[in-house]
């Protein structure tokens, strides 16, 4: 069995953690780019593709995975279908035997409670101020609407709303 190290950096020290991710015994350790946010995570990704049958993943904790238990959800799929398991250092977890079934059905029902997806944020009075300005400046409503990532419509009604009586 091979054991696979994975850090995400973070606010802690990274040679710390490979530091004890070496004292669990793993043999490969791999450090995820410090640019990578949690929806990119490219060493990660390649570590779950090419991870094998009886290989173990080591992680300090569970967050240097994911950012939500649906993500978390994801990376333990994988590995199951690899025929791999995960190990969580600090809370001495893994997905090994009976306590991995119990460790997933707790991950599906936290799962189960998150939104699917994060609401929309509307664009402020501010959207309107830059739709104005760059009219103004003579720039056409489409090249307004691709510049500022809206919709043509937004532009049209927003300009639509400048040229209204008061």
């Amino acid at each position: 069995m091979l054991k696979i190290g994975y850090v995400r950096p973070g606010n802690e020290n990274v040679d710390e953690r490979v530091s004890g991710l070496a004292a669990l015994g793993c043999q490969v350790i791999r450090v995820e780019e410090a640019a990578a946010g949690p929806a990119s995570a490219p060493v990660l990704s390649s570590v779950l593709d090419f991870i094998a049958a009886g290989d173990q993943l080591v992680v300090s904790r569970l967050e240097e995975l994911a950012t939500t238990s649906r993500d978390l959800l994801d990376v333990v799929a994988r590995l199951e279908a690899r025929g791999a398991t995960l190990y969580v250092a600090d809370a001495d977890l893994s997905t090994h035997g009976e306590g991995g079934r119990a460790l997933r059905a707790v991950l599906e029902a936290v799962g189960a409670l998150e939104p699917s997806a994060p609401a929309r944020r509307r664009r402020s009075a501010a959207e309107a101020d830059e739709i104005h300005a760059l009219k103004r400046a003579g720039m056409g409503p489409v090249e307004i609407a691709r510049r500022l990532g809206v919709s043509r419509m937004t532009v049209w009604r927003k300009l639509k709303d400048l040229e209204a009586p008061v």
